[in-house]
């Protein structure tokens, strides 16, 4: 049926492709750049929490309606207290994953305290400082584009032509020895 569905979908569909409909789609914006650039691992752990409460919200609503609903606890209404009973340890456990992910930092943006990595090292730190001083006594020369004018005393000298360094040899057919 899947397959029946698809080749009708292909013969009654219009198909005429033009320059626009051909570009890529990026929210009503022209694309930019590679799309193989460094993604932020944030943005992966944000959707997760959405989906972890979107599927909560699949969960309450119906639990709601019956929760709500007059004619199944007056059945019984151990339904109605085991229902109350259920949802509050689910909310409990997707509140306690909140409370984690939030005591983490996973849902601060931008971390305020950048953790600065240590190495164990026997190289002490000052050796560092005085490595550091002396790169900072080099200076830099501004650059341009034009090329240094050269005094008329100097002759510019071709490279030496450089011979081969083996001579290929190739026997003639018919001479073999």
């Amino acid at each position: 049926m899947v397959g029946i569905t698809f080749f009708a979908a292909r013969m009654l569909a219009p198909n005429n492709p033009n320059p626009e409909k051909l570009t890529s789609y990026e929210c009503g914006e022209e694309p930019t750049g590679s799309a193989w650039m460094p993604f932020n691992t944030r943005f992966y752990v944000i959707a997760l929490i959405f989906l972890l409460f979107d599927v909560e919200m699949i969960f309450v609503i119906p639990w709601a309606t019956v929760f709500g609903n007059k004619d199944i606890i007056s059945l019984d209404g151990r339904w109605g207290w085991l229902s109350l009973t259920e949802m509050f340890i689910f909310l409990g456990i997707l509140i306690l994953g909140l409370a984690y992910v939030w005591r983490k930092g996973d849902l601060n943006w931008i971390k305020p305290n950048p953790v600065t990595p240590t190495v164990d090292s026997r190289i002490p730190a000052s050796l560092y400082d005085e490595i550091n001083i002396q790169q900072s006594k080099f200076t830099v020369k501004e650059f341009t584009l034009e090329r240094p004018v050269e005094t008329a005393t100097a002759t510019i000298t071709p490279p030496p032509i450089r011979k081969p360094m083996f001579k290929p040899t190739f026997k003639k057919p018919g001479n073999e020895s």
